[in-house]
């Protein structure tokens, strides 16, 4: 049934339940798994020259964390007997980079964690799930 898994990742406990939740389904439908970390862009400052850390620094950092979060998804697939492919992608809205993610590599369901908010909390803060689940034309599945 689905063929091309798509699990974004940040690196958090909930994000491991979501990776573990695509690889066995992945495994039942003989499905590829593409992990995608989103990499925050450089906070540049209108007001100041001065930054607290050099762009390149900045970039660097970002990349070294992108990498490492999708180093354990790829393990986690390879662990099950699954085959991944990793991208990482810099972009302000984690949700519109996750949903164009899921459009450029043919995703036909998207697998991702659900960070648990509730009531006014989630109301108020939404989150980057909420606005995939809201804007994405193809399946998201939630794993709390």
């Amino acid at each position: 049934m689905f063929k091309r898994i798509l699990v974004p990742t940040d690196g958090s406990d909930i994000t491991a339940k979501a990776v573990a939740t695509a690889a066995a389904m992945a495994k039942l439908h003989g499905a590829k798994i593409f992990a995608i970390s989103i990499k925050e862009p450089f906070p540049y400052s209108a007001v100041s020259e001065m930054q607290p850390t050099p762009p390149q620094e900045f970039f660097d950092a970002q990349e070294r964390i992108a990498a490492g979060r999708l180093k354990e998804v790829v393990a986690a697939a390879e662990a099950a007997g699954v085959s991944a492919e990793a991208h990482s992608v810099e972009a302000l809205h984690a949700w519109e980079a996750i949903i164009e993610h899921a459009k450029r590599v043919e995703a036909d369901l998207v697998v991702m964690a659900s960070h648990g908010r509730r009531g006014v909390q989630a109301l108020l803060l939404g989150s980057e799930t909420q606005k995939v689940l809201t804007h994405s034309t193809i399946p998201v599945l939630v794993v709390r």
